[in-house]
């Protein structure tokens, strides 16, 4: 087991419900980066397939956890995005 990897990604996990929740909420693509969302989401899977070809325990579960809720805000800042679209294109007319 690797303890301090569980805490890593367990701090590291314990951010992004805040960030999603954010996301929803605000229904603003502000302060969100996109690509700096897929650079950490491309972190997780590597980690992920690095579990499953050399180190299969439970930690892998952390690591799928999060890169379902980095996933999560990234389909929240495309929707975020269409809203904004949509607003522009109202507030014009």
């Amino acid at each position: 087991m690797h303890i301090f990897e569980a805490i890593m990604l367990l701090c590291f996990g314990a951010a992004w419900p805040f960030s999603i929740y954010k996301s929803w909420k605000s229904r603003s693509c502000a302060g969100k980066s996109v690509i700096f969302l897929y650079i950490v989401l491309i972190g997780y899977a590597a980690g992920i397939t690095h579990k499953i070809l050399n180190s299969r325990d439970w930690v892998i579960a952390l690591y799928s956890l999060n890169a379902l809720m980095v996933l999560a805000d990234i389909l929240l800042y495309y929707r975020n995005a269409r809203i904004s679209k949509t607003t522009e294109i109202t507030e014009v007319h």
